[in-house]
């Protein structure tokens, strides 16, 4: 018996890789879930997308290796979508590195910058591969509060306490994954100005930055902020195209360096008809925008309903592609609440401390499914609970 690295044993299983297998066993089964626990958008992208995918799919260079920084094309693409809905300057040349999604953008940033015995300090609740790429890079995840009564949003004075000579990075998600929370201008100008009084790099992951969000921003906008500070980004929800695997790293032309050599020992560019496919949705007007807004926005009307059904509460003062609810009085265990929900209504939810400590208490629901789907559960749950009433 061959056994796997520390590394392999030290992060575990991701939790939804295992509850989606879960789900497709019950689905086997004969049953209808309604999967609102992955964010996972089930719209299209323009049909001006797929179609140039399909063209550039025809030429014969298309099948080739790709440049490892991907075509001048895509980069100008990106500068101009940055330029266009953040007010940030991008030199294209260096200041642009496309990603195969921006996912293993987290695990190329920790391998390009941290050492064994650095800190890294991460969001309670977030994303939870902030905390696995540390972990894969050597380092030490530090996790730091985020709570209800700070409006889910950093406390700085919090960080000066958890900072020592050890800690190299800080992670920063707004809109937050999995509460929604905004950061506005003034939070993200103290966070620049406490990475550079103590020389730690700020990555922020923006993938949720036009999503039902009113006032759209980039930590790059902050000035100052490209000395310490680089950013994530995605089409992935803001273009509906998460299965096509497209992200960029935008910031300092040197930090952006380390990523692209960490890189270049995993893959050897994006194909090419993605790449072009990709500068077409770039290119998408406010009219395009305005209509998936209102798609999510109707869906979230009805998960509000569905959510004070199950007398769930919640704020409605985030953005993002999920609501963070509370759940309900006398259920203590968030996971347990999810399975209830599970095995009554056949709905997945993701439980709120997947994403760390500070999650007991809440569930995070998706708004990946039709109108049509939400409104069937609804009246489900609706029935349930009017039955229960009726008892």
């Amino acid at each position: 018996m061959i056994n796997p690295s520390t590394r392999a044993s030290s992060t575990g299983a991701y939790y939804f890789s295992h509850k989606l297998t879960e789900i497709s066993q019950l689905e086997a089964q004969g049953r209808t879930i309604l999967n609102l626990g992955i964010g996972n958008p089930d719209l299209a992208p323009d049909a001006k997308v797929t179609a140039a995918l399909i063209k550039a799919a025809g030429q014969a260079e298309a099948h080739q290796y790709q440049s490892y920084r991907c075509t001048p094309e895509l980069r100008q693409a990106l500068g101009a979508w940055y330029k266009r809905c953040f007010q940030v300057e991008l030199d294209y040349r260096d200041e642009v590195l496309p990603l195969i999604g921006s996912k293993e953008g987290i695990l190329h940033l920790s391998l390009a910058f941290l050492d064994p015995g650095d800190e890294v300090l991460i969001p309670d609740p977030g994303y939870p591969i902030y905390a696995s790429a540390a972990l894969v890079a050597g380092a030490k995840p530090v996790p730091y509060n985020l709570t209800a009564a700070k409006g889910w949003l950093p406390d700085v004075a919090e960080l000066e306490k958890l900072v020592n000579p050890s800690t190299k990075m800080l992670w920063l998600n707004f809109p937050g994954n999995p509460t929604g929370a905004v950061a506005s201008k003034a939070d993200l100008q103290a966070l620049v100005a406490f990475a550079h009084q103590h020389q730690i790099l700020l990555c922020h992951d923006n993938p949720y930055a036009l999503t039902l969000n009113k006032e759209p921003l980039s930590i790059l906008s902050i000035e100052g902020a490209k000395e310490v500070a680089v950013e994530l980004n995605s089409l992935s929800k803001s273009h509906n195209m998460p299965g096509w695997r497209l992200g960029m790293l935008a910031g300092k032309a040197t930090y952006l360096d380390a990523v692209a050599r960490m890189k270049s020992y995993s893959d050897t560019g994006i194909f090419r008809p993605i790449q072009e496919a990709a500068i077409k949705a770039l290119e998408a007007d406010e009219a395009w925008y305005k209509v998936l807004q209102q798609t999510y926005l109707q869906r979230r009307e009805l998960v509000c309903q569905l959510l004070d059904t199950l007398q769930c509460s919640y704020a409605t003062t985030g953005a993002g592609l999920y609501l963070w609810a509370a759940i309900p009085t006398g259920w203590q265990d968030s996971f347990a609440y999810s399975d209830y929900l599970l095995s009554t209504f056949d709905l997945f939810v993701a439980p709120g401390p997947v994403y760390g400590r500070n999650g007991e208490g809440y569930i995070r629901v998706a708004l990946t499914q039709p109108a049509e789907a939400l409104e069937q559960l609804l009246k489900r749950v609706q029935q349930h609970e009017l039955a229960g009433l009726q008892v």
